[in-house]
């Protein structure tokens, strides 16, 4: 630990929290902005850090874990206090954060889980992701009842965390429904270009008239696809029923027009719990749990989506 960190933590027990984190030094290393929800998490991140009066360095890995690397690595050299990750991928952490850990500063996961010891991090800051996709699995099971019904997904990006839970909590939850297939299933990256170009190619290889529902792992990939659908002459919410995740704003505005059925929502807001947990930290070490869990509600077209947009519009998405 530098001096300067040790003056500190020595000081904590006569220095306010709210002093404390006064001027304290956080970098960010976000993924990038693959999506709506990715933008307001980040616009929401800068917000948090500069009402709490925090030197925020952010860094956009553009989808690529060698950027993350190196910009941990630029974060460790600068002697930043804290370390913000939300992972593009789940694997190949480990010697980038003992590097973190070795200079004591402390990492926060946001959104994403990964595959590493759990000494390397102080906690995760998610949703439970395998809860997601049950609850948009569980939504569809009650919405076709009996009927067949051929799904095709749209997987977010290959290897991440949240691709990997929002598929098994979906499948577990249609597993007891025979009716209920999924028919094909390839990764639209989280973007709603990718959306939309694998869409096209599942209407193309499928036929419209044989897909009753779409799955996508995230809001962006269903807009995407529902314009693929449009473009095939078909009615998306009506012919092929839409389900997915991070209720962002245009898909509240799909709903409302009838174009998509089902979300359910990750909160942008993961980086008020994380700064809080470092507030305690550094007031007089405290350590949180591992995990910190935020809610995933659910909205269906019977909401009142135009409402629920107005109130998400202005968070960055």
């Amino acid at each position: 630990m530098n001096i300067l960190k040790s003056l500190l933590a020595s000081a904590a027990i006569l220095v306010p929290a709210a002093a404390m984190a006064e001027g304290e030094t956080i970098g960010f290393s976000q993924i990038g902005s693959e999506s709506g929800w990715r933008a307001a998490e980040t616009t929401v991140t800068k917000q948090q850090a500069e009402e709490r009066g925090y030197d925020l360095k952010f860094a956009d890995a553009q989808q690529k874990q060698e950027n993350q690397i190196k910009a941990i690595r630029g974060f460790v050299a600068q002697g930043v206090d804290a370390i913000l990750l939300a992972p593009v991928v789940a694997t190949g952490w480990e010697d980038v954060l003992e590097e973190a850990k070795d200079a004591d500063i402390p990492v926060i996961l946001l959104d994403r889980n990964i595959d590493a010891p759990e000494d390397l991090y102080m906690t995760a800051v998610t949703s439970d992701q395998v809860h997601e996709g049950m609850v948009a699995g569980n939504w569809l099971v009650e919405a076709v009842g009996d009927a067949e019904c051929p799904v095709v997904e749209l997987q977010g990006t290959t290897g991440s965390s949240p691709a990997i839970s929002r598929k098994q909590g979906f499948e577990e939850a249609i597993a007891a429904a025979p009716n209920i297939t999924i028919t094909r299933s390839q990764t639209g990256d989280f973007t709603r270009a990718q959306g939309k170009v694998v869409m096209e190619s599942f209407l193309k290889s499928e036929g419209g008239e044989n897909i009753c529902a779409l799955y996508a792992h995230n809001d962006d990939m269903a807009v995407g696809a529902i314009q693929a659908i449009k473009e095939a002459g078909l009615k998306p919410g009506e012919d092929i029923k839409i389900v997915s995740i991070d209720s962002v704003p245009d898909i509240h505005l799909a709903m409302q027009a009838g174009e998509a059925n089902a979300t359910v929502e990750l909160t942008p807001n993961m980086a008020g719990p994380a700064f809080d947990v470092l507030e305690a930290y550094w007031k007089d070490g405290t350590m949180p749990p591992k995990w910190i869990q935020t809610e995933s509600k659910l909205y269906t077209s019977e909401d009142d989506n135009a409402a629920i947009y107005e109130s998400k519009k202005n968070l960055g998405y």
